[in-house]
C-alpha cells in the first residue's frame, strides 16, 4: 500500500540517479531513456551547467514571490522574447498553467473587443493539459468526461484542415482565438501539412482572431528549432511552453505579441511560484546550453539519422503504418493495437519508451544522446515491434 492517490499506473522501476541520455534504478542497473520524463530533460539528466545554476541559485535565494521584482525572472523574459519573437511573458509552473493563461488571456482579448461570450477554436486529438479550462480545450473523452461539466465557449474542429476552419468562421461570430499544437503530441506525433500554420495565421489576419499556439512539447529545441513554428516563417500572437525550458525543473511560460501582450493587467492574472529564482535560473542555464552547445542542428542531424534508421530497418513491416518525425518528436504507428505490453517489454529491455493511444510508439530521446544509444533505441524498438508482429 501506499499513501500516494492512485492517479497513475506506475511501472515497477524506481530510478535514484541520472547522467546524459541514461537513468539507473536503485538496483544499479542502467536505462536508456528514450522519453526524457516525457520531453522535459531534453539535455539530459545531471547536465553540468543545468546543475551548477540551481546549485548556485539555491545557495543565494530561491522564492520571494511576485510581490517583488525578481532579476533572473526579467532576464529570462527577455531572452525568451527574443527567441520567440514576442513582446511579453506571463510565467507559471507547467505547460497546462501556460495554457490557462492563454485561455484566460483570450476571453479578456475577446471582452476587450465587445465580444459576450468569446469563443476559442481547438482541434481534435488534442491535448493540453488537465486543469479544467485547459483540459475544456482538450479532445479526448475519456480523461474529460469524470470532470464535466467543463468549461464552455469551445469549437472543435478537425485537424489539420483549413476548410474546417474556414467554414467555421464563415459560421461563428463570437470567435476570438485558435488554440492549436504545431504538431499533436498525446494524439500520435501527427506533423499537419507543410503550409497549415500559416494558413492558420492568415484566416486569422483576416477575421482579427489571436493565432495561439501550444509548444509545450514541440518548443525548446525538440523539433530542430527552438519553436516548432520557426519552420513555417510565421509568427503567433500567443506561445505556450514549458517541459524542456527547466530540463525538469517546473517552469512554464505563455508568450504574447502585440495587443495580446497588453491583455492581462495588474492583477488580472498571477502564480505564487511563477518564474521564480529557482525555475528561472534553471531555464536561462537550458537555453544558453542549447545556443552555445549547436543543440538545435544537433537534433535535426539526429532526427534524420534516426528516421533513416528506423526506415531502413522496418522496410517491409506489415505491422508498420506509418513512421513520422521532426526533429526528435518520432511517432511509429502500428497497423493495429498492439497485444502486448510494449513499454514493459522495452523497460525489460533497459529502454525507456511510451505508447500513446495503444498504437502509436513515442520517442523523445534527449538531445545529448550520442548517435551509438540512438541507434540502440532503433535496435531494440525494432526487435519489439518485429516480435509484436509475429
Amino acid at each position: 500500500m501506499t499513501a500516494l492517490m492512485q492517479t497513475y499506473a506506475r511501472l515497477p522501476v524506481a530510478f535514484e540517479r541520472g547522467e546524459g541520455a541514461c537513468l539507473y534504478d536503485n538496483q544499479g542497473r542502467a536505462y536508456l531513456d528514450a522519453l526524457s520524463g516525457i520531453s522535459v530533460c531534453n539535455l539530459g539528466h545531471a547536465h553540468p551547467a543545468v546543475t551548477r545554476a540551481i546549485s548556485e541559485q539555491a545557495n543565494r535565494l530561491v522564492h520571494t514571490s511576485n510581490l517583488y521584482r525578481i532579476p533572473p525572472q526579467e532576464a529570462l523574459a527577455e531572452e525568451l522574447c527574443g527567441l520567440a519573437g514576442m513582446d511579453r511573458v506571463f510565467f507559471s509552473n507547467s505547460g497546462a498553467e501556460a495554457n490557462e493563461a492563454a485561455i484566460k488571456l483570450a476571453r479578456v482579448y475577446g471582452h476587450n473587443n465587445q465580444v459576450k461570450m468569446p469563443g476559442i477554436v481547438v482541434t481534435e486529438e488534442a491535448f493540453h493539459g488537465r486543469t479544467s479550462g485547459a483540459l475544456s480545450a482538450t479532445a479526448n473523452p475519456a480523461i474529460r468526461s469524470p470532470f464535466e461539466p467543463l468549461l464552455q465557449g469551445f469549437y472543435r474542429i478537425p485537424y489539420n484542415d483549413l476548410a474546417a476552419l474556414e467554414n467555421l468562421a464563415d459560421q461563428q461570430d463570437d470567435i476570438v482565438a485558435v488554440l492549436v499544437e504545431p504538431i499533436l503530441g498525446e494524439g500520435g506525433i501527427i506533423i499537419p501539412d507543410e503550409g497549415y500554420l500559416s494558413g492558420i495565421r492568415s484566416i486569422c489576419d483576416r477575421q482579427g482572431w489571436l493565432m495561439m499556439l501550444d509548444e509545450v512539447q514541440t518548443g525548446n529545441g525538440r523539433t530542430g528549432h527552438f519553436f516548432a513554428y520557426q519552420s513555417e516563417g510565421i509568427l503567433p500572437d500567443v506561445v505556450t511552453t514549458a517541459k524542456g525550458l527547466g530540463n525538469g525543473m517546473p517552469i512554464g511560460a505563455t508568450l504574447a505579441r502585440g495587443k495580446a501582450a497588453e491583455a492581462l493587467s495588474s492583477g488580472s492574472h498571477g502564480s505564487t511560484f511563477g518564474g521564480n529564482f529557482l525555475a528561472c535560473a534553471a531555464a536561462r542555464a537550458v537555453i544558453r546550453s542549447i545556443q552555445t552547445e549547436g543543440l538545435l542542428a544537433r537534433v535535426r542531424e539526429l532526427g534524420q539519422l534516426v528516421q533513416n534508421a528506423f526506415t531502413e530497418r522496418l522496410k517491409g513491416v506489415n505491422q508498420v503504418k506509418a513512421i513520422r518525425s521532426r526533429g526528435l518528436m518520432i511517432g511509429i504507428e502500428l497497423a493495429r493495437p498492439t497485444t502486448t505490453d510494449l513499454v514493459a517489454a522495452a523497460l525489460q529491455r533497459g529502454l525507456l519508451i511510451n505508447v500513446i493511444r495503444n498504437q502509436t510508439i513515442r520517442l523523445l530521446p534527449p538531445f545529448v544522446i550520442s548517435n551509438e544509444q540512438a541507434l540502440k533505441m532503433v535496435d531494440v524498438v525494432t526487435s519489439l515491434i518485429k516480435e509484436e508482429k509475429a
